[in-house]
């Protein structure tokens, strides 16, 4: 069983306009309410690839039906803690170009004693797992640090991180198995930027010198550059089309943490990881994964090693 904690659910909403035009009133396709997350983007991209998942999450009680019935359909066992306020929404503008701008709502402020039965639940599920996802920004009330505690009293559970900020810095000095920055955040991380996957396997030996096992450090279309150890390795694929890309990081990170499970090394689990995140950015769905895509996209990923 794989655990996510996915603690800040959102509900997101997806609009398509020929161009956004900031200061004008525009006119876009009709978009529905889905749940999003990028725990729960995670939670049910691993159920796609055919593993037994749960995931722990807030609910308010507008939503719960909305959230049960999509992660139920997804094969996903939700663990929902309902608050009082309103779940945080998300807007997705997507452009005919295929630019997208995002607009993140900044979440509930939730109480100690939400914040107590949220962990509670956490650890519970914990218990019955071999593998820990820690996925997304954190809802107010928890302290930035709370990721890199939850991973240093995970026992012998591998725990796999993705966060940003000061709970990204936070989780950087914790001993997690794993480590996903994108490439800002592994920028923000090393004080310099990262262009190429030359620098990107800088940071990542640099992470696993801190005491991270296995760094990952994504790179949008480019793929991800990961190091094991000994060995620094760049996987990327080539798309026919992009439809969609946010989400693709979420997914990726699914694809990790499914190989790693089925203790494939890191090499294989980058290979599985990029075809989630290129299977993803060629549907219209955020955060989401087809098999058949996924497992036709695993054959196309180019896989090389990095020179030290």
């Amino acid at each position: 069983m794989i655990t996510v904690a996915g603690f800040n659910t959102a509900i997101d909403y997806l609009f398509t306009v020929d161009a956004l035009v900031p200061g004008t009133v525009q006119r876009a396709a009709q978009a529905e309410p889905y749940p999003g997350g990028k725990g729960l983007h995670v939670a049910q991209t691993v159920a796609a690839l055919g593993e037994r998942v749960q995931l722990v999450g807030l609910v308010d009680a507008a939503h719960r039906n909305l959230v049960a019935r999509r992660m139920a359909g997804r094969g996903v066992l939700f663990h929902g803690i309902e608050i009082e306020q309103p779940l945080r929404s998300c807007i997705a503008v997507r452009e005919r170009d295929g630019r997208v701008t995002e607009i993140l709502g900044p979440g509930p402020q939730i109480t100690l004693a939400e914040r107590e039965e949220l962990l509670r639940a956490w650890w519970r599920c914990a218990e019955e797992s071999t593998l820990l996802v820690l996925s997304g920004s954190l809802p107010r009330g928890f302290d930035a640090d709370i990721y890199a505690w939850m991973v240093r009293h995970a026992a012998d559970r591998p725990c796999l991180v993705d966060a940003s900020g000061d709970a990204l810095r936070h989780a950087a000095g914790s001993g997690a198995f794993l480590l996903k920055p994108n490439r800002d955040e592994a920028a923000e991380l090393a004080g310099r930027p990262v262009r190429t996957p030359q620098d990107a396997a800088a940071v990542a030996r640099a992470l696993h010198a801190q005491g991270i096992v296995l760094p990952v450090v994504t790179l949008g279309a480019e793929g991800a550059v990961g190091f094991d150890g000994r060995d620094a390795w760049h996987a990327s694929v080539a798309l026919e089309r992009s439809v969609n890309a946010v989400g693709s990081g979420d997914c990726l990170l699914a694809g990790l943490a499914v190989a790693l499970k089925r203790g494939e090394p890191l090499a294989q689990a980058l290979q599985l990881g990029v075809a989630c995140g290129g299977a993803n950015a060629m549907d219209e769905e955020t955060g989401y994964v087809r098999r058949e895509r996924v497992d036709a996209l695993l054959g196309e990923v180019s896989l090389r090693r990095l020179d030290a």
